[in-house]
């Protein structure tokens, strides 16, 4: 099994998620509006914001498992802070989905846009939220050396004893062989 961390790679889907899923609810909020497209349309807006909180909850229960691992490298108050922010994050896109979702069950056009309207706000909190997450795990990493904790050491690999190769350069035996 590979000593990467898994909770870094997951990360990206919900993240990057909560910057397009605004502008998207946006413009087919305006659809909406103006009759461009049926209600039925805004089941994408849905399943977006489904696989928005899918890939939160992965992301949290992921960087859950790593906490362990991490904490013993950085202060515990940084890792709190993530953690409440992801918590945050998962609430901001659990309650737009509900929003997202009401849509679609009503019939009433001023329901369904005031609806799409709120769901817009809350897309707009995700994606605050998501920096607020986002940048707290970044401290984590850059600021804190989190990522220290995965770190491989030069008994586990060979290429801290030799520098790599480079295209061009002369084959030169190593001492040991000369």
């Amino acid at each position: 099994m590979s000593s990467l961390p898994l909770h870094p790679a997951v990360v990206h889907l919900p993240l990057g998620l909560a910057f397009i899923i605004p502008a998207l609810a946006i413009g087919f909020t305006w659809a909406l509006w103006t009759g461009r497209v049926r209600v039925r349309a805004w089941t994408v807006i849905v399943a977006l914001q489904a696989v928005l909180l899918a890939g939160a909850l992965v992301a949290m229960n992921t960087g859950g498992r790593e906490e362990d691992l991490v904490e013993a490298r950085v202060p515990e108050a940084a890792l709190e802070r993530h953690e409440a922010y992801a918590e945050q994050f998962v609430w901001a896109t659990g309650i737009t989905l509900a929003l997202a979702g009401l849509v679609l069950a009503f019939r009433q056009p001023t329901v369904i846009r005031s609806l799409a309207l709120a769901t817009v706000a809350g897309t707009l909190v995700g994606g605050a939220s998501a920096i607020r997450v986002g940048h707290a795990g970044g401290q984590l990493v850059y600021v804190h050396n989190a990522g220290a904790a995965y770190a491989v050491t030069a008994d586990r690999t060979h290429s801290a004893d030799k520098p790599a190769a480079r295209r061009g350069d002369p084959i030169v035996p190593a001492e040991e062989e000369r």
